[in-house]
C-alpha cells in the first residue's frame, strides 16, 4: 500500500523527511548511496525503484535493509540483503523473477522443492503481515524467535507431534501454558495463511488444542509491595540523576559536550512513567507503547488509547488521576515531543527494579490486574471496571469480583432479613 509522505532532495537522490504511517512506500531511484541514506525509523518503511517497477528495499528499525521483488499485488519474493547484493545485481534477479512470472505465471518460491520456516515467515508471511495486522512485525519476529529450532526445516516437518514435543519442553523449562498457548496461537495463524496461499496442502497444527490454564489468576501488589516498588523506583532515579551528574563532571574535565542535566523532580528514564501510568490506567503494555502525546489531554486529564492500538480493535477513553497526571507532565518536559514511550526492552531494568523492591512472581501484566483488583476493592462497580480496561464482555472482569468488599456479604446477608 502507498501512502503519503513527504520528500527532500538531499546530495543528489531523495530521502524521506517524514514517514506518515508504518508501512509507507517510497519512490526513488535506487543506488548504493540512497540505501545508505536511508534511515531506519521506529517502524519497517519501503524505498522502491522508480526505475524498475517491482524492485523494492525494505529498511527495518534495526537497519537491515533487503531486497524484494513485487511480481504482483500482495505477490514478493526476497532477493538479499544489501549491501552483499548489490543495486545491479538486485536489478537483475528481479528482472529474472519477473520475467519468468510473466512468462509461466507461477512463482519461483512456490516451486522450490523445500519451502522452510524461515523462508516462508521472511518472504511471504511478514509482509502480509506487516500490511494487515496490528503486530504484524513482531508476529513475524515472534514466530522465528520463538520457533528457532524449525526456522531451517521444512513447513511440511512440522506437524502435531513435533509441536507438542516442543511445548511439553518449554512448559518443563519453566514457561507458562498461557505463554505457549499465545506462541502457538501466532504459529497457527501463519501456518493457515500458507495453507490459504496453496503453499501447504492442509494445515498440519488443525488437531493441536490450547493448553488448559487457569484464567482466574490475579497477582496484584499488597500494600506493603507497593510501598517497595515505589520507593524503588525513587531511589532509581535518585541515582539516574547522580550518574547523569557524574557523567557530566567527567565530560567537563575533557572538555567535551555535557549531557542535559537532571534536576531533582526529574525521572532518570521512562520507567518510572511508564509504572506509574500502567498502575493508575490500567493500559496493556502494546497500549502504552503505541501512545502519542496527541492520546493524551493533560488539561482534561483524559488519555484515549486508539482503535489501532487495542487488543479488542475499540477505542476507549481512559480518565487520569491526580498520580498519572503529575507523572505524565513531568514526563512530557523531559521527553519531549516524540513518543511518550517509545518501544525499548523493559525486561532488563523491570527486572532490576522487581529484585531491588523484593516482590516475586510478578509481571509487567500484573500492574494491569493490581489497577483492576484496587478498583473492585473500592467498591467501583465491575461494568464500569470492564468499560476502563477495554474488555469484549464481562466475562473477563469477573476474575475481579471475589475482590469486591462487600456484594458477595450484602447477597448472602439478604437471606437473613428473610
Amino acid at each position: 500500500m502507498h501512502l503519503p509522505c513527504t520528500y527532500v532532495a538531499a546530495q543528489g537522490h531523495l530521502q524521506p523527511d517524514a514517514i506518515v504511517s508504518s508501512g509507507a512506500t517510497l519512490a526513488t531511484k535506487l543506488s548504493a548511496r540512497a540505501i545508505d541514506a536511508a534511515k531506519p525509523l521506529a517502524k519497517p518503511y519501503e524505498l522502491r525503484d522508480s526505475d524498475l517497477k517491482g524492485l523494492l528495499v525494505r529498511i527495518q528499525p534495526s537497519g537491515v535493509r533487503t531486497f524484494y521483488v513485487e511480481l504482483a499485488r500482495g505477490a514478493r519474493e526476497r532477493i538479499g540483503p544489501f549491501p552483499v547484493v548489490t543495486v545491479d545485481a538486485a536489478r537483475t534477479q528481479a528482472l529474472a523473477k519477473l520475467a519468468e512470472f510473466q512468462k509461466t505465471g507461477v512463482r519461483s518460491v512456490r516451486k522450490s522443492k523445500v519451502l522452510t520456516l524461515r523462508k516462508f515467515v521472511e518472504e511471504e508471511f511478514q509482509p502480509w503481515a506487516t500490511a494487515n495486522l496490528k503486530w504484524g512485525d513482531g508476529a513475524a519476529d515472534r514466530i522465528l524467535s520463538v520457533f528457532s529450532e524449525f526456522a531451517d526445516k521444512p513447513l511440511t516437518a512440522i506437524n502435531a507431534w513435533t509441536i507438542e514435543k516442543w511445548r511439553s519442553k518449554r512448559i518443563k523449562a519453566g514457561t507458562a501454558p498461557n505463554t505457549c498457548n499465545r506462541d502457538l496461537a501466532t504459529l497457527k495463524s501463519a501456518l493457515a495463511r500458507a495453507v490459504k496461499w496453496k503453499m501447504l496442502e492442509a494445515d498440519p497444527l488443525a488437531d493441536v488444542k490450547q493448553s488448559k490454564v487457569d484464567s482466574s489468576r490475579v497477582r496484584y501488589l499488597t500494600s506493603a509491595e507497593d510501598k517497595r516498588l515505589r520507593a524503588a523506583l525513587t531511589a532509581r532515579d535518585a541515582e539516574g540523576r547522580a550518574a547523569r551528574a557524574r557523567a557530566n563532571a567527567w565530560r567537563l574535565e575533557r572538555r567535551k559536550a555535557t549531557l542535559p542535566a537532571l534536576r531533582e523532580a526529574d525521572y532518570a528514564d521512562h520507567l518510572t512513567p511508564a509504572v506509574l501510568v500502567s498502575i493508575n490506567t490500567g493500559l496493556r503494555r502494546g497500549e502504552l507503547m503505541a501512545l502519542t502525546w496527541d492520546d493524551i489531554n493533560l488539561p482534561a486529564k483524559l488519555l484515549t488509547v486508539r482503535a489501532a492500538a487495542a487488543k479488542s480493535g475499540k477505542a476507549r477513553h481512559v480518565p487520569l488521576n491526580t498520580e498519572a497526571t503529575a507523572a505524565l507532565k513531568q514526563w512530557k518536559k523531559q521527553a519531549g515531543d516524540g513518543k511518550p514511550f517509545p518501544f525499548r526492552d523493559l525486561k532488563t531494568a523491570w527486572s532490576a527494579l522487581l529484585t531491588t523492591a523484593k516482590i516475586e512472581g510478578f509481571r509487567w501484566h500484573d500492574l494491569r490486574h493490581t489497577f483492576a483488583s484496587q478498583l473492585v476493592m473500592a467498591g467501583v462497580n465491575l461494568n464500569a471496571v470492564r468499560e476502563l480496561l477495554g474488555h469484549a464482555d464481562l466475562k473477563m472482569t469477573l476474575r475481579y469480583a471475589h475482590l469486591a468488599p462487600s456484594h458477595l456479604a450484602d447477597a448472602v446477608a439478604k437471606l437473613g432479613g428473610k
